[in-house]
């Protein structure tokens, strides 16, 4: 089976069984979202949903965020670990804003990635759900699966991300990202199928016997 194939077998895949995906992220805005996609950095969406109300009653925006101390966010961030710089990111990026872009976030890539804390993927994210640009953002799931189901070779995120948008229309990367995102949480997780088990992997591999060693993100 060719690669185009197995690319085709997943979007039918994960159309059928995601038609619709959330948001995993809950946020009210755009800055809301940028604060709470750089607390999920190895952490949990659940940890960041529950630590993200405290800290946006009292900083919903850059404006407010810059007013409170570093202190004050690490008390309220500390259970999504690395807190000590996320704390200080989050202080920090709230002066950038608010001194280069009168509180606003910027929509381009190469503003964003500028900010403390914000690396491409955690871009990808905001340029994706926050303002509906095309993009692609790879966290672990994805790494793990497009290499469990022969879609990129898996050397890093960043080889992982150019293979993907090769295979897949522009018009459905914002979608098919989350959806890879939901599946591999549900059906293709780290310490289960090993790309021999789930729907997915058996319809794009259903001679294959040894379990697949992905490389880590």
């Amino acid at each position: 089976m060719k690669k185009n194939e197995r690319a085709l077998i997943v979007e039918k895949t994960l159309n059928k069984l995601y038609p619709t995906v959330p948001i995993p992220l809950k946020h009210n805005s755009i800055f809301e979202l940028l604060i709470a996609v750089l607390l999920s950095a190895q952490c949990t969406d659940e940890r960041v949903n529950q630590v993200t109300p405290s800290l946006f009653s009292i900083g919903g925006n850059a404006y407010e965020m810059s007013k409170v101390s570093i202190n004050q966010i690490y008390k309220i961030i500390r259970p999504c670990g690395l807190a000590p710089q996320k704390s200080k990111a989050i202080y920090n990026l709230s002066k950038i804003l608010i001194k280069n872009f009168n509180g606003n976030v910027p929509e381009s890539f190469e503003e964003l990635e500028k900010l403390p804390g914000v690396g491409h993927k955690t871009a990808s994210v905001v340029m994706s759900q926050g303002f509906g640009h095309p993009a692609f953002p790879v966290d672990t799931h994805i790494h793990r699966l497009a290499q469990r189901w022969g879609l990129t070779n898996g050397k890093n995120v960043t080889r992982t991300e150019k293979d993907l948008k090769k295979l897949f229309s522009e018009t459905i990367w914002n979608k098919l990202h989350l959806q890879i995102i939901f599946y591999g949480r549900e059906y293709c997780k780290a310490r289960s199928c090993y790309g021999i088990e789930c729907e997915i992997c058996t319809t794009c591999y259903p001679k294959r016997k040894k379990i697949i060693i992905v490389n880590k993100a």
